[in-house]
């Protein structure tokens, strides 16, 4: 049986392509890289012709019962997403280091502030291009208040996301975002999707292949020399990690011009007449994000459209 049917994943047996890109492809990819290390004779010398004879071996049964394995894992793992985000963002409790870390995302962001701020009383237009060059990335990588700040990069960025989307409009993007992104069109849902699943990858492989180092490590212990493979996976992991803070950044952009074009429909869906100017749209986005986030009861002299898609029709026409 050759090895090459073990490569097809389980997208024709009703996965979707985000459990098949994030769930199943990231299990599939440590398993591969530690069974050929096991069949090559780990915990000894290494001779990745046995290997080879193995993989080459394995009967259409061995087969279906590793594609089984493999798909039980990723299936087990799926839940564990969300958990494994707020790690590497360094919210949950078990990072490691995280007061070292955090100091040293406090000087990075000191320096980037410093680097904003044009020095002198007549700065010349490069120094002030180059400020608001610092300034931008500064938005972008940290969020605006002390206390929001995270001890990794990429907790960083996706918190500068939540607490600057939708702020000029008064909205808070962590309430207002479940209920705004069922109504984003086709073309900005696609690009939101995709770069939300490019963040979701990096993340599960930076941490997959964290954890494969580790048993590669352990499974060469015996190997002599070959234990620097160990490396291999560990310098993916971070690879890995670097990508997932670029592509947060990425999806932090598309969320934040979702909220741009598109806050509008959250009126109509709500049955809102749209605000006549920016001052009374903070005010009403303000009210409505502490109803959802604190139960604040809305002004009962709230009105609302008649149509429930007359503040929609109307924001289409003012177009």
């Amino acid at each position: 049986m050759k090895l090459d049917a073990v490569l097809k994943a389980p997208s024709d047996s009703g996965f979707g392509r985000r459990f098949v890109l994030i769930g199943y492809f990231p299990v599939y990819a440590a398993a591969l890289w530690l069974l050929t290390l096991v069949w090559a004779g780990a915990w000894g010398p290494l001779e990745f012709g046995a290997a080879w004879r193995t993989a080459a071996g394995l009967g259409l049964g061995e087969v279906v019962l590793l594609v089984l394995a493999l798909t039980i894992v990723a299936v087990v793992l799926q839940p564990f997403q969300l958990a494994m985000m707020r790690m590497l963002e360094g919210t949950g409790p078990w990072l490691p280091f995280s007061s070292l870390l955090l100091r040293g995302q406090k000087r990075r962001r000191n320096r980037l502030r410093e680097d904003a701020a044009p020095s002198g009383p007549a700065p010349a237009q490069e120094e002030i291009q180059r400020a608001g060059e610092k300034g931008h990335e500064l938005r972008r990588r940290f969020p605006a208040p002390d206390h929001l700040l995270r001890p990794t990069a990429l907790g960083n960025a996706l918190t500068a996301m939540e607490d600057g989307a939708g702020r000029h409009y008064g909205v808070d993007a962590v309430v207002a975002w479940p209920r705004l992104y069922p109504l984003l069109g086709e073309r900005v849902r696609e690009l939101v999707d995709d770069r939300r699943d490019g963040l979701d990858l990096a993340a599960r492989m930076a941490v997959t292949l964290a954890v494969t180092a580790v048993a590669t490590g352990v499974l060469l212990l015996g190997s002599g020399w070959w234990w620097p493979l160990a490396l291999v996976p560990a310098a993916l992991a971070w690879l890995s990690y670097r990508g997932a803070v670029h592509a947060a950044l990425a999806y932090a952009e598309t969320v934040s011009v979702a909220f741009d074009l598109h806050r509008a429909e959250l009126f109509g869906a709500l049955r809102v007449k749209l605000p006549k100017d920016l001052k009374e749209e903070r005010a009403l986005n303000e009210d409505w994000c502490d109803h959802w986030r604190q139960g604040v009861p809305l002004d009962e002299a709230m009105e609302f459209a008649g149509n429930p898609n007359e503040s929609y029709i109307v924001h289409k026409e003012q177009k």
